[in-house]
């Protein structure tokens, strides 16, 4: 009888353990009482994410298109390279214009002017209008924006001539509202700056805001121009003159802090978000900025990268992408760190920006903690039968 109740009250008690029984201590609803008072369930056939991703090991020949970071730039907006871009006039621009005659007594200059600096007559300041026009007497109106000076100059001169005497056109900017370029972001005195017609280069013009108001190594620079954006790592701009290229009028230049992170979860000595810190940041080193590898969870061979690659870059490596309808590819990265050569690979290997990293346990731990719930289990319901026998010889002795 006795034998029948002990395995009995072993049975219930692990029964109890093993389905989470509402007498054990908890922070808060399991899983099954959230899932049981659900009013509707969203869920996938065997609760599967649905995201299908390609699963890549990290060695010599991935090292060939993952070695570094790719770098953006601003080559395709041009400007690299020649001289700086010409600055015609624009709508909005106000210009000052003088007329000089060879001598007196011409159209603008009367025979009784008396002593003068000079035969000429500056006009009032004005600005090209909407239309993309300026006004000058005896000339009319003449067509100024999308124009070169001198080709304005060069007009206004030919249709004074047969009024003026040897008529000679200076037309000098006093103001190029057309010829701006903004910077915004975190710099330290955003503004609207006009262009030099020497030429103002993309530094130049952060260097006229007051130069970042953020570290550089966090620090994106991204230019507009006509519809077209590309955004380039400060750090990579600075140090690459070829990226410093020519602004032109019209352009935006957006500096925009963003902190470069990567997360570590599983067996490493530290999980959570980690700051990158550096622009060269490797897996090795991003391992060892999380703590390594646990020695007493972690299995070595299962190092695992998540990462979103583009399928051009698959393709290139030889992987068969035409099973992924986006152009950004989940990719799981794996580095099986028990073979000594990986160790030169993952120094090799760069992290991007919000990289995940996953340490799997091994399975002697899965193993060992089987093992411990097991041998928890039976020391409880071997204490639960002693108590039996205990209150069974009390009741005896009375």
């Amino acid at each position: 009888m006795f034998t029948n109740l002990k395995l009995g009250l072993g049975f219930t008690l692990v029964a109890a353990i093993l389905s989470g029984c509402a007498a054990t201590p908890r922070a808060g609803p399991d899983d099954r009482a959230i899932e049981a008072n659900a009013y509707v369930k969203v869920s996938a056939k065997d609760r599967q994410v649905g995201i299908d991703y390609a699963l890549v090991d990290i060695n010599a020949s991935v090292l060939a298109y993952f070695g570094k970071e790719e770098a953006a730039s601003f080559g395709g907006f041009g400007g690299g390279r020649g001289g700086p871009p010409t600055l015609p006039l624009g709508v909005g621009d106000v210009v000052a214009i003088s007329v000089f005659e060879a001598q007196s007594g011409g159209l603008f200059i009367p025979a009784d002017a008396g002593s003068r600096p000079g035969n000429f007559i500056t006009l009032p300041e004005q600005t090209i209008d909407r239309a993309g026009t300026i006004s000058v007497p005896y000339a009319g109106r003449v067509r100024a924006a999308g124009r070169s000076v001198d080709e304005v100059q060069q007009e206004i001169e030919d249709l004074l001539a047969n009024r003026a005497i040897e008529p000679q056109v200076v037309i000098t900017t006093v103001k190029s509202r057309s010829s701006q370029v903004a910077v915004l972001g975190d710099v330290r005195a955003p503004a609207k700056f006009e262009l030099s017609p020497a030429g103002d280069r993309i530094l130049d013009m952060i260097s006229q805001a007051g130069g970042l108001s953020a570290p550089g190594i966090e620090t994106y620079v991204t230019l507009q121009r006509r519809g077209k954006t590309a955004t380039v790592l400060y750090d990579h701009l600075a140090n690459t003159p070829a990226e410093n290229i020519y602004v032109a009028p019209g352009d935006t230049i957006f500096v925009n802090r963003e902190r470069r992170t990567y997360l570590a979860f599983g067996a490493t000595g530290l999980s959570g978000r980690f700051d990158f810190e550096e622009s060269g940041l490797t897996l090795g080193e991003a391992l060892g900025k999380a703590g390594g590898l646990l020695d007493g969870r972690a299995d070595p061979a299962q190092v695992m990268l998540y990462r979103t690659v583009s399928r051009d870059a698959l393709a290139k490596l030889g992987v068969d992408t035409r099973k992924f309808a986006s152009n950004e590819v989940p990719v799981i990265f794996r580095a099986n760190l028990r073979d000594p050569a990986t160790f030169f690979a993952v120094q090799k290997f760069a992290m991007h920006d919000k990289d995940i990293i996953y340490v799997s346990n091994s399975d002697s731990v899965e193993l060992l903690k089987f093992l411990n719930l097991v041998n928890s289990v039976s020391s409880t319901a071997a204490g639960v039968s002693g108590d039996v026998v205990d209150t069974r010889n009390a009741l005896r002795a009375l």
